[in-house]
């Protein structure tokens, strides 16, 4: 008799020993050490993280320290709201996926299923597999997920062609409190040389500090609408984002002349600490 397991419709890897080690044990070790070398500052009530989502070798260590922050708060984090860019299947909106979990070398990942409830009736949303099936924007962020995590349901949400409002009214609609995490996903400036990313990436990183959303576009960063919806959402909220880290990945492991920007950001809502 099949298991319950086995039954489930399961969104597969799609970027294993290509973006993250496939081998389980490999991968457990890779992501343990760049948490290892961050120095955690303590955060009170972690609501939000931006991070990049590139190969782990180019953009693990600015991830790390924005996954590093959420340590201490593994017991009440639950609910992690995933959301970044669709790269490779067009589509209009914001596309949650109809399977029943994630999967990665280190397990699968139960999605939330009340979701799409909540977000039935909100016109930008779009139940569809197709444009989840390939993107390593939000897969390549759940190894993290699940090593600094005690146990957790996913809301995997990828924007294609939506309004900053609209990313922002799906978040409002799935905020919840301490228990629930959002995560964006997104990279920042693309294949210019080192000095000019540089230069492009610290003006996008004092555009989402200042909360300049509507300033954002492709050129900043490829998941633009969903930090800028972030952005938003934040600014409703009377909640500030923090820098963690800015780089690029001719800081790691690239050459020079072609490289991709990449930041971490925290946000943390001390009135709900207690």
């Amino acid at each position: 008799m099949a298991s319950g397991q086995d039954q489930q419709q399961v969104r597969r890897a799609a970027v294993a020993g290509r973006f993250y080690p496939r081998s389980p044990h490999q991968l457990r070790t890779t992501v343990d050490a760049l948490l290892a070398g961050v120095r955690i500052a303590p955060v009170a009530a972690p609501k939000a993280i931006i991070v990049p989502h590139a190969g782990y070798i180019y953009s693990g260590e600015v991830a790390a320290t924005a996954f590093a922050s959420l340590q201490p708060h593994a017991d009440t984090i639950t609910r992690v709201v995933l959301i970044g860019p669709g790269h490779y299947v067009p589509f209009r909106g914001l596309a949650m996926p109809t399977v029943d979990a994630f999967e990665t070398p280190l397990g699968r990942v139960p999605v939330a299923q009340d979701a799409a409830t909540i977000l039935a009736d909100f016109t930008p949303m779009l139940r569809a597999d197709a444009p989840h099936a390939p993107e390593h924007a939000l897969e390549v962020e759940l190894p993290f997920l699940q090593s600094v995590l005690r146990s957790f349901e996913l809301v995997p949400l990828l924007v294609g062609d939506a309004a900053p409002e609209e990313v922002s009214g799906v978040l409002d609609r799935l905020w919840g409190g301490p228990e629930t995490l959002v995560v964006v996903s997104s990279d920042l400036s693309h294949f210019h040389d080192y000095e000019t990313a540089r230069q492009l990436d610290a003006v996008t990183a004092a555009q989402i500090e200042r909360g300049d959303w509507a300033s954002l576009g492709p050129n900043n960063a490829c998941g633009y609408l969903a930090i800028a919806g972030l952005i938003i959402e934040a600014d409703c909220r009377d909640l500030g984002l923090q820098r963690l880290a800015l780089a690029n990945s001719g800081d790691t492991a690239g050459t020079r002349d072609r490289v991709v920007g990449y930041g971490a950001w925290i946000i943390d809502d001390t009135r709900n600490a207690s």
